[in-house]
């Protein structure tokens, strides 16, 4: 009976583990985005704005999400 306490109550805390790191790392990455201003555009000699590849961007959208698979990652390796 005390292993299948045992078994339960760790699966619950695993549980609750991984989604306080996960709601971490999506803060952390969401706050590492909010930073500074954006920089002005350049215009070209016609008055238009030229726009680069990199502006159009969601600041710290792909970051918050390589970081959910290398925790995944990692918390696989840990379990073998």
């Amino acid at each position: 009976m005390n292993q299948i306490i045992n078994m339960i109550m760790r699966t619950v805390m695993r549980k609750l583990l991984n989604k306080g790191i996960d709601a971490g790392f999506n803060k952390a990455a969401s706050m590492r985005g909010n930073k500074g201003q954006q920089p002005q555009g350049e215009i070209d000699d016609h008055g238009n704005p030229i726009k680069r590849g990199n502006q159009n961007r969601q600041p710290g959208g792909r970051s918050a999400k390589q970081a959910k698979q290398a925790m995944k990652m990692a918390r696989r390796a840990g379990r073998m």
